[in-house]
């Protein structure tokens, strides 16, 4: 985990992400990336220079699933786990309908998880974007919106009162990956039924073969990316 609290660390204080007695909800959604923050942050507390409360919230999107294990190591970290019943996942696909279903489920999974933020006594909301969400994010806005964009490592909404914190924003999808196995970290496949078949997994697809026709254009596109993710870089707008 050294890695991990090193570049959690980094980011935490290039950001100003934490402040003193700051109660942060960690929205975990059974994925490594998420259950590795849950970890990583519980870790971070014990020598942080501004002490801070942790608790979690999943929101359970209504496709099933066994979650004692995550469960269990949240119990094991000593940080009190809801898990928030909704019908996302029936309102996207059986009621709606619909053909891109992303947004609309994002868009209700947020307002979901803001909700049981400000319910829980939380100011801020920590989630598990990494620098390859960043890169994605950055190319889905080119191609998709004609503009250059993509998201703030600390976002402040200003209807909710909430601030989100994106800790991980340093850290790469394939060493999460090593650290949530090498550290036994559990966690679960998603149960969504348009996983795998996503813009973003076309745009992660993507970056993995412009890589292998040029070499590290996947570490250069992260680079252009990472400066539009601080408060002070203004998108780019035609």
């Amino acid at each position: 985990m050294k890695q991990t609290l090193s570049k959690l660390r980094r980011a935490v204080n290039d950001y100003s992400m934490i402040n003193n007695d700051d109660k942060i909800c960690v929205g975990i959604s059974g994925g490594k990336d998420s259950m590795l923050l849950l970890k990583a942050l519980s870790l971070y507390s014990r020598f942080s220079p501004s002490p801070f409360d942790l608790t979690a919230v999943l929101i359970d999107m209504g496709f099933g699933g066994d979650f004692s294990p995550l469960i269990h190591y949240a119990e094991s970290l000593e940080i009190p786990l809801h898990i928030i019943p909704t019908s996302i996942g029936k309102i996207v696909f059986d009621e709606r309908d619909e053909k891109n279903p992303c947004s609309l489920c994002a868009k209700l999974k947020r307002g979901a998880l803001h909700n049981a933020a400000l319910q829980f006594g939380c100011n801020k909301v920590a989630l598990g974007h990494h620098s390859d969400d960043l890169a994605e994010t950055l190319l889905m806005s080119v191609l998709y919106e004609g503009r250059i964009n993509t998201f703030k490592a600390v976002t402040y909404l200003d209807r909710k009162k909430l601030t989100v914190i994106r800790p991980l924003i340093y850290m790469r999808e394939k060493e999460i990956l090593y650290a949530v196995n090498k550290n036994k970290i559990p966690f679960m496949k998603s149960g969504c039924p348009a996983d795998g078949a996503t813009k973003r997994e076309l745009m992660k697809q993507m970056m993995k073969k412009i890589s292998e026709i040029i070499p590290e254009s996947d570490e250069r596109i992260i680079c252009s990316a990472l400066p539009l993710a601080s408060n002070d870089s203004n998108a780019y707008q035609p």
